[in-house]
């Protein structure tokens, strides 16, 4: 089986365009369930065939997980992943059966997503305000995010060229490497054109032909690359935050969140996100809500006892 899943990573990668993220996490899912199911049969995990994994042998692993206390959301991606590997292999001939296609996948856990207020993205591009490369790239990087709600894959892997501020806007490729185009607002703009005027000396005689074409570069000259822009977003969440997650998908819901407090319509704002369907960009009318129920428990003379 371990040969069979090198193969369905490799169709992932080739054929499917699947982000590293997808593929990093479903070689996890897949090698968890190879090696229970070689504990169920008291045999090495490289010799445990394909055929062996049956519907049972699936559930009793599922049903482990659950034990455990994981969340529901990960079992439900790990369902998805045995599902989509065993209908792999049994359209290919890999396997005479289909031990997953009545696997039910879990409903997921409605969690709302973390936000931070307006006054502290203000604040957070105010402590950006320094004029060395570092920091213009830094403050570039937290005005995009916030001005266009874009993915960490979709920001590194921008290029110089994807950057068009002659009509206010930059192209993306988002997951399954569709293309969108997304406006920039007018600070990102300015953060966008002074991290421009200061970027080539953050190139190094080591930074490739590739490299040079990025937007955003790395200590080390190369491309820059997504734990680099996670502790950079984490950093500036730290001084003015006391949200518990701190990551760029915070940017991203707020842009989100604020955009829709606004009043943007919800349509718009699924295309700005780059959602295939609206049912995910619906998470944010329900945030929107919540602070409306906030709101008015504080302000409305009759809302509480």
């Amino acid at each position: 089986m371990k040969e069979l899943i090198s193969t369905y990573l490799r169709y992932l990668k080739v054929e499917r365009n699947a982000s590293v993220h997808t593929i990093e996490s479903y070689k996890n899912d897949l090698m968890q369930l190879l090696e229970f199911s070689a504990s169920q049969f008291d045999i090495v995990p490289d010799s445990v065939p394909a055929e062996k994994i049956n519907r049972m042998i699936i559930r009793l692993w599922l049903g482990e997980l659950s034990e455990k206390k994981m969340a529901r959301n990960s079992i439900a991606r790990k369902v998805a992943c045995v599902r989509s590997f065993f209908k792999f292999c049994y359209k290919r001939g890999y396997v005479e059966k289909n031990p997953a296609h009545l696997l039910i996948i879990p409903k997921k856990e409605a969690r709302l997503p973390k936000t931070v207020r307006v006054q502290e993205i203000e604040r957070m591009m105010e402590i950006a305000s320094e004029n060395t490369p570092e920091i213009l790239q830094e403050r570039a990087i937290l005005e995009l995010f916030y001005s266009t709600g874009i993915r960490v894959s979709e920001l590194t892997n921008l290029n110089i060229t994807d950057l068009d501020l002659k009509h206010k806007q930059i192209s993306v490729f988002g997951k399954g490497n569709k293309q969108r185009v997304v406006p920039l607002g007018e600070k990102a703009i300015i953060a966008c054109k002074n991290h421009l005027d200061s970027r080539g000396s953050l190139l190094t005689s080591k930074s490739k032909y590739e490299d040079r074409k990025a937007l955003f570069i790395a200590p080390k000259g190369g491309r820059i690359y997504p734990r680099k822009v996670q502790r950079i977003i984490e950093s500036y969440l730290m001084k003015v935050s006391e949200i518990t997650q701190k990551s760029p998908h915070v940017l991203r819901h707020s842009f989100a969140t604020h955009m829709l407090d606004a009043g943007a319509d919800i349509r718009l704002i699924k295309e700005f996100l780059g959602h295939s369907n609206l049912s995910s960009t619906q998470v944010y009318t329900h945030t929107s809500v919540e602070r409306l129920k906030k709101v008015y428990s504080k302000a409305h003379p009759r809302a509480e006892n």
